[in-house]
């Protein structure tokens, strides 16, 4: 049996061989992150190999506990410490009576797939999405296409740190072949474009690049590769749509080349970011709103599902209102909207992160970059004759702030939130800036509209030292910035807990 994990061991010692290492800061709220390389970096290591099979004993031992059947399906991204990783957690997993299927180099959504397609109700898929190199973790669950939330990634803390790991009899692992080829036919299954499409395919040299270009061909689109050749030392940039390097690689690649779109892919797959045909970026939640908007049209009277950092044009959009869609503003973060999307069996649900949930007959109910591309180029192919910065035009117009995060203690901040819900409860009829506070929604943090459909959010970050702060005028630039300046900043200094912010507009 293996001994509790220790918090601290230090690295190139006998005990780092022998002993296994877990910090418990890496238990997050929806997977798991730790820095590993820690061997000639100043940061020490969090996690070593034997604490990796901790992990995996841990998770067999929850599975049982919630009654599934423990077959588990298991992948790695292409980073050069994930493989070793994947291989331990194995270990662990076999220990605690698992069947394994591995699947090998995966996306995230295709080890997804593979639980619909290999009939297991686990899976762990070893992954650091887009941290960079140094870090690994794991996105897990056992209730697809659900993956874990805060209640059972904490029943895991303490199973693992507290080393209650139950060892069964029966574990074993099968290697299966061919499922990157069935999956990337499965997404492109349907599609036929009517019209050429050019579409750039970028990918920052992490593991998409194995699977990007393929499937995009496979829908028929003209598709030019970006950095889809795989490097894991990611030479460039690391592969996140949201960063700046890469959406400015983007942007430079489309003017270049004269594509439709360019759509950039994260580490492990699961997320899509979106640069129109004029290089402009396109945030993740106006993506959603158009891609809600294109297919409300086929699909009257259905539910989409937003994140709560999301754009308020939702709510005030003519054509969704036309076809009788409702929209659902819910908890950021992506196990949250997946598992929102499912309960009120949504259409699609969308985070501004850019993960995107598509349910029957458009997905299967979990976040993937590549079924999120197939829906944009999709809608592009319905309105022959528009452009992406055309489809984005129709919308109507928003000036929205960018995250700001004040810092403010993990010890205090859910402290703080509550006092600000509680406050902006109490104001909800009365005026502010001028206009009616028509709705406060308390589902993480306070989100506190206007009459005119502005808004603003204040709520404690996930796994940061920090509160998110976004604001969003209907009207204009400047009320935009009275909205900070004259509400929500001075609001939040009253409270001695709220430190400085990381920018301000």
């Amino acid at each position: 049996m293996l001994p509790k994990p220790r918090t601290d061991i230090a690295p190139n010692t006998l005990e780092f061989e022998t002993l296994p290492l877990v910090k418990p800061t890496g238990f997050r709220e929806y997977d798991a992150r730790w820095w590993f390389n820690g061997i000639g970096h100043a940061k020490a290591p969090e996690l070593n190999l034997t604490g990796v099979q901790a992990l995996g004993l841990g998770m067999a031992t929850l599975f049982h506990e919630l009654g599934v059947t423990p077959r588990v399906v298991t992948g790695h991204d292409f980073r050069s410490i994930s493989q070793p990783i994947k291989n331990a957690l194995t270990l662990g997993l076999i220990a605690g009576g698992c069947e394994v299927l591995d699947v090998g180099l995966a996306l995230s959504p295709m080890v997804y797939w593979s639980q619909f397609e290999l009939d297991a109700a686990c899976c762990a898929m070893v992954t650091a999405s887009h941290n960079e190199n140094g870090w690994t973790g794991v996105k897990m669950g056992a209730n697809r296409p659900l993956t874990f939330g805060p209640e059972e990634m904490g029943r895991l803390k303490v199973v693992v740190m507290g080393g209650t790991f139950v060892e069964r009899a029966g574990g074993s692992i099968k290697r299966i072949d061919g499922i990157r080829e069935k999956y990337i036919a499965a997404i492109a299954d349907g599609v036929k474009l009517s019209r050429p499409i050019r579409v750039i395919a970028a990918c920052g040299n992490g593991t998409a690049g194995a699977f990007a270009g393929d499937c995009l061909r496979a829908m028929g689109a003209e598709v030019i590769e970006m950095d889809c050749n795989l490097d894991n030392t990611f030479p460039k940039y690391n592969p996140n749509p949201e960063d700046a390097e890469m959406l400015h690689a983007m942007s430079e690649a489309v003017k270049e080349f004269g594509a439709d779109v360019v759509l950039g892919f994260d580490g492990d797959g699961d997320r899509c970011g979106v640069v129109d045909n004029t290089g402009e970026e396109i945030y993740a939640d106006k993506i959603g709103l158009m891609l809600a908007r294109d297919l409300s049209k086929n699909y009257p009277n259905a539910t989409f599902v937003v994140d709560v950092k999301s754009t308020g044009l939702y709510k005030t959009d003519p054509v969704l209102k036309a076809n009788g869609a409702t929209v659902d503003y819910y908890k950021t973060g992506h196990s949250y909207i997946k598992r929102r999307t499912n309960e009120l069996g949504a259409l699609a649900g969308f985070e501004k992160s850019g993960h995107f949930f598509f349910r029957p007959p458009i997905g299967l109910g979990y976040d993937c970059g590549l079924t999120a591309a197939k829906a944009i180029l999709e809608m592009l192919d319905r309105n022959p004759g528009k452009t992406m910065a055309d489809l984005k035009g129709e919308l109507g117009v928003a000036f929205t702030s960018l995250t700001m995060s004040p810092h403010c203690g993990d010890e205090v901040k859910y402290g703080v939130i509550d006092k600000m819900v509680a406050e902006y409860q109490a104001l909800n009829g009365t005026v502010i800036l001028g206009r009616k506070v028509v709705d406060v929604n308390t589902v993480n943090g306070a989100r506190v509209t206007l009459e005119d459909g502005s808004w603003v959010l204040v709520r404690a970050s996930s796994n940061k030292p920090e509160l998110v702060v976004v604001v969003e005028s209907m009207a204009s630039e400047a009320d935009m910035k009275d909205l900070f300046h004259n509400e929500v900043k001075p609001r939040l200094g009253k409270h001695a807990e709220v430190g400085a912010y990381n920018q301000e507009i």
